[in-house]
């Protein structure tokens, strides 16, 4: 699919810190949707494409300084073309709802805000790669980042972030908190503390306030 093809579905994008919820939340809001007869396409970044899944391992596997944060900013980058490409814009094109755990709004907040690299430069990453391409809705997941690192845990291989300790991951909460306050047209902040049948209460109100034709032959 070319990018001049208008995408005719629905895009939404679950954001937050390490441990906020995203994950369990996506397969929830998945199956909700898909509960009422809609197509949902479920996906993830950094990945969400075979060659997108191979940049991944390379932005969160290893030392926490493997790689500068405009070096990071331009591998989610790669990856994210490679993403939309395959995966999201061809989803939309025939109708689906995708819904991508992390999308553009991570790269500003840990690279572009967090990692210092610049809100311009990644500003101009976003209009090149990205363009006009931009989710319908954004659920900006808030969560202490005590309560976030505590969740997250210390296991697995894809840790590079959580070790960077809890002041980048403080710089990161905020950040996404500046992102919703500048685009609230798109963005709807979600209180991720108590537990998943809380949250999931919460998400969905968002969602049916912010996309009510989605559930309009309910």
């Amino acid at each position: 699919m070319t990018t001049a093809q208008r995408p005719t579905g629905v895009f939404i994008s679950l954001e937050g810190g390490d441990g906020s919820g995203k994950s369990t939340q996506l397969k929830l809001l998945a199956d909700s949707l898909k509960a009422i007869g809609h197509d949902v396409v479920t996906t993830r970044e950094p990945g969400g494409s075979d060659s997108a899944e191979e940049i991944r391992k390379l932005i969160l596997e290893g030392d926490a300084d493997r790689w500068s944060p405009l070096t990071e900013a331009l591998l989610m980058y790669a990856s994210r073309r490679d993403h939309l490409e395959r995966t999201i814009l061809p989803s939309l094109a025939r109708g689906a709802i995708v819904i991508s755990d992390r999308f553009a709004d991570s790269t500003m907040a840990f690279q572009g805000i967090a990692g210092a690299v610049g809100e311009d430069t990644i500003h101009k990453l976003h209009a090149l790669v990205v363009g006009e391409h931009n989710p319908n809705l954004t659920l900006i997941f808030d969560l202490p980042i005590e309560e976030g690192l505590r969740r997250s845990g210390d296991t697995g291989v894809e840790q590079r972030f959580e070790s960077k300790g809890a002041a980048f991951q403080e710089q990161a909460r905020r950040a996404f908190l500046k992102i919703a306050e500048s685009e609230p047209h798109r963005c709807a902040v979600v209180d991720a503390r108590g537990d998943v049948a809380d949250v999931a209460i919460r998400v969905m109100d968002k969602v049916q306030k912010r996309l009510p034709a989605l559930f309009k032959n309910c």
